[in-house]
């Protein structure tokens, strides 16, 4: 699949904190990628290792990446918001400094979008660990969520989610500490009829040991918070929606795995 003109500016969002170890690799990601007309925001959020020594050694020869410093350790949400209220682009997408793209991660999400008039799509991706080795089994999206379905689960991840900033206009994530993304397409898919998912797994998940997502008990008050506070829900309703995230998780980690 090959994109005819790369026209269209892609503004890539970066949140990087303590990220030394892989932020390069991750980097290297997105200056490999088939297509070109892109704009790196990388975000750092007061490191305190060499982060940022490493992302303005590597900046200096290409322009397309730009640095953005936080005063203040601020959390990711505020992180990524800066990064969207900066770009540029036509089209925006995320990833984290630790995970990593396929080469055709861009222009195969950029062509679905053109091809098939969707707004909002998202990939399957590869589950590793640190020294990315297979871990678990690929995580494979279904073809297409809507936004009830969403409530009860989120098979949209954060490195493969790609939008249309043209036709859906700049949303922010709600500043929370935890699953401020998943609020962040909630609100889009209030706007829209459906994500639509690429089964194809065009990017690796780097599965850290002290990730907190891979903690269920961890995510909890979080899950809660987008139920009650962002969505405002009340208690049963919340619950119900509650008791589907727990099942689907168990699943998506355990049994499908």
């Amino acid at each position: 699949m090959k994109t005819l003109v790369e026209k269209h500016l892609i503004s890539i969002i970066t949140p990087v904190y303590n990220s030394e170890k892989f932020i390069l690799e991750t980097i290297k990601s997105v200056q490999e990628q088939t297509y070109t007309n892109w704009e790196l925001f990388l975000i750092d959020d007061c490191s305190t290792d060499n982060s940022v020594s490493l992302i303005e050694g590597i900046k200096v020869n290409d322009p397309r990446i730009q640095l953005i410093k936080n005063n203040d350790n601020s959390g990711p949400a505020v992180s990524r918001n800066k990064g969207i209220k900066a770009a540029q682009g036509e089209f925006i997408t995320f990833l984290d400094g630790d995970d990593i793209w396929h080469r055709a991660f861009l222009e195969t999400s950029l062509n679905t979008c053109l091809a098939n008039n969707y707004e909002f799509v998202f990939s399957s991706y590869k589950r590793y660990d640190e020294e990315l080795k297979p871990l678990i089994s690929d995580f494979i999206v279904p073809d297409k969520v809507n936004y009830s379905q969403l409530l009860k689960a989120c098979p949209i991840p954060c490195l493969t989610a790609f939008i249309d900033i043209r036709r859906i206009g700049k949303c922010y994530m709600p500043i929370m500490n935890k699953r401020q993304d998943w609020g962040l397409w909630l609100s889009i898919l209030k706007k829209i009829d459906y994500a639509y998912g690429i089964k194809e797994p065009l990017a690796i998940y780097r599965m850290r040991k002290d990730s907190v997502s891979r903690s269920k008990r961890k995510l909890i008050p979080y899950v809660w918070k987008i139920y009650r506070d962002i969505e405002g829900f009340g208690v049963v309703k919340s619950s119900y929606y509650f008791f589907h995230w727990a099942f689907n998780g168990f699943k998506k980690y355990y049994v499908n795995s």
